[in-house]
């Protein structure tokens, strides 16, 4: 019996001290802290952040990928839709000329301003 009430009394220890952790890495109940924890605990945020900030650019990273994987079958659908029709691309940029323009506009993070029509293909043949 002695023994289940010392571990009871260690772990309502243990809890009031994660507790106590967390509230400081909150930013509360830093009154009572020495510069040297403040420190501590300045450098777990830094690493914490660290970690956040490489997870956010990979998942960046992947969406990206996605994106241009999504385009390029876009303008594949494009360009087969346009030979399946019979429709001149007068006017129209060729895949070669999207695909270079997407790149561009990636290594310089430009935008790319897009036309947008709506109505049956054969209405903006001239």
């Amino acid at each position: 019996m002695q023994h289940l009430k010392e571990c009871d009394i260690n772990t309502t220890k243990k809890l009031d001290h994660l507790e106590l952790s967390k509230r400081k890495l909150l930013g509360d109940e830093l009154d009572t802290c020495a510069i040297d924890e403040l420190q501590k605990i300045e450098n777990q945020l830094e690493r914490s952040l660290s970690k956040i900030r490489a997870r956010k650019d990979q998942l960046f990273k992947e969406q990206m990928e996605k994106l241009r994987e999504k385009e390029m079958y876009l303008l594949e659908e494009n360009k087969r839709l346009f030979e399946q029709y019979g429709i001149e691309q007068d006017g129209c940029l060729s895949k070669e000329q999207d695909i270079e323009l997407v790149i561009e506009s990636v290594e310089g993070e430009e935008e790319v301003e897009t036309e947008l029509f709506i109505g049956r293909p054969e209405k903006r043949m001239h």
